[in-house]
């Protein structure tokens, strides 16, 4: 049981990581600010490479999010109730699905979105990811949890 939690933070961890490293990679910002030329770190430069990064991420972030919510509804894992702390990273995770979900159809062929729709999607998927970084930094200073 304590292995299944560790590889699950472990994972959601990882993944944590990678989605933002290649979600601010969409951005220019490693190039310009000479990130990209350090060892190592030259795939942050290329915009295709750091776009199927984040897809691959997103798509293990779903998973893994599926799997822990079916988990928590079918197994009760020894879980009394969701924290406060539970809520909010839920919402904003669920937040992250949903807007990123929009930027995906946004991107596939045929499919149009008016320009003032594609920015306010940038906006709050970009201050959802600030604002889990931000709370996921704290409750991982403060050794918070997501269930008591």
């Amino acid at each position: 049981m304590k292995v299944a939690r560790k590889l699950k933070h472990y994972i959601y961890g990882v993944t944590l990581v990678f989605i933002t490293l290649s979600g601010f990679g969409q951005m220019p910002i490693f190039k310009r600010y000479y990130i990209a030329d350090i060892p190592g770190l030259g795939w942050l430069a290329r915009f295709y490479v750091t776009h199927m990064v984040h897809y691959i991420a997103a798509i293990v972030l779903i998973a893994l999010a599926t799997y822990v919510v079916f988990d928590f509804i079918f197994k009760r894992s020894g879980f009394n109730r969701i924290t406060g702390y539970g809520y909010f990273k839920t919402g904003i995770i669920a937040g992250l699905i949903v807007t990123g979900a929009f930027m995906v159809v946004k991107n596939l062929p045929h499919i149009y979105f008016a320009h003032t729709t594609i920015i306010a999607l940038d906006i709050v998927h970009l201050s959802l990811c600030v604002m889990l970084l931000i709370v996921s930094s704290y409750t991982l200073i403060l050794k918070k949890r997501w269930v008591s």
